[in-house]
């Protein structure tokens, strides 16, 4: 334990994990959330942009909120997560990674899967300026790694820091790329291509001496990407090492935070040593829940409110 059974039934024609996936990502409509920007400046010069959003009322309680893979604080897994935290009383905190706000960042580097130094920022800065008591973390995809990463890392984590929930998190970054590079994947990793290499064109005037055209053109996969990009900008020996040393799943025995991962068994992102059980069974602080439904955040409910925003909050009652 814990691994948690799920109620979890969504409308049966969302019951295809295809479905759900496009709709949530292309479709889905949240409104009556009203954000104000803050820019973090950071150490080494670079910068983030958090976009809040607030409670009726005053509140002692935050939600930091994380993005997935070419995501930003507009989407709306991330506005409907903001969304339900302020209805129970909680500010939201979203976080635009590096060269995700609409701004290209100033550095070569930008952001990715275990970059928890930024991760790290964001929550220093609330502790630092802010007034609050209670700190959550809702990371989603790629989010949902790096925040259960930076639980699991060594570090000493704020006693203010309650609880992380992790949506459709890939835990294990291998197993996941493997997935989508699989023809049922063909055009959501043709989407993540096109996005991720347009903004890299944007750095080639910037830092000619880093990247080139011919580097660029060679990009044909995500997996080229993260070697001729991800893994030299970032300090690591190539693509391989990279998904090894930023996968969560081999810091999920350390976590101390009571951490909910919610990922369908119908996921296509998803590969078999993304789904932590046997982490679960040995660590009561993991909380694992694989619905049968939900593809990858697409956990589709009703009236617009998903499964996955309402069960955080349930979450955060249960162990706080």
């Amino acid at each position: 334990m814990p691994l948690l059974s799920s109620d979890y039934r969504p409308p049966l024609h969302f019951r295809s994990g295809h479905l759900s996936t496009i709709y949530s990502g292309l479709f889905r409509k949240v409104d009556g959330l009203d954000q104000e920007r803050e820019r973090i400046e950071l150490s080494d010069g670079d910068f983030m942009d958090v976009d809040w959003s607030f409670a009726k009322k005053p509140s002692k309680k935050v939600a930091i909120l994380l993005h997935g893979l070419e995501g930003n604080a507009q989407r709306p897994y991330i506005t409907g997560s903001a969304k339900a935290f302020n209805e129970a009383g909680v500010d939201a905190c979203a976080v635009n990674f590096r060269g995700c706000s609409g701004e290209t960042n100033r550095l070569y580097r930008s952001y990715h899967s275990g970059a928890t130094e930024d991760l790290d920022a964001v929550v220093q800065h609330i502790l630092h300026t802010k007034d609050y008591g209670e700190i959550y973390i809702k990371g989603v995809s790629l989010g949902g790694n790096m925040a259960l990463k930076y639980v699991g890392e060594p570090r000493n984590i704020p006693k203010e820091l309650k609880a992380v929930i992790a949506v459709s998190a890939p835990c294990k970054l291998y197993s996941s790329l493997k997935e989508l590079l699989k023809p049922k994947n063909y055009p959501y990793a043709i989407r993540f291509r096109k996005h991720l290499v347009d903004k890299l064109r944007l750095k080639l005037p910037l830092f000619p001496d880093r990247i080139s055209r011919s580097e660029i053109k060679a990009i044909k996969n995500l997996k080229d990407f993260d070697d001729i990009y991800t893994a030299p900008a970032h300090g690591f020996k190539d693509a391989i090492d990279y998904y090894e040393q930023c996968s969560c799943r081999q810091f999920l025995l350390e976590i101390q935070v009571p951490s909910l991962i919610i990922n369908a068994e119908n996921d296509s992102f998803l590969g078999p040593e993304c789904y932590p059980y046997q982490e679960a069974e040995k660590n009561p602080n993991i909380h694992l829940e694989t619905p049968k439904y939900g593809g990858h955040v697409g956990f589709i409910d009703s009236e617009n409110r998903y499964y996955s925003e309402k069960r955080a909050i349930k979450f955060l009652e249960e162990v706080i």
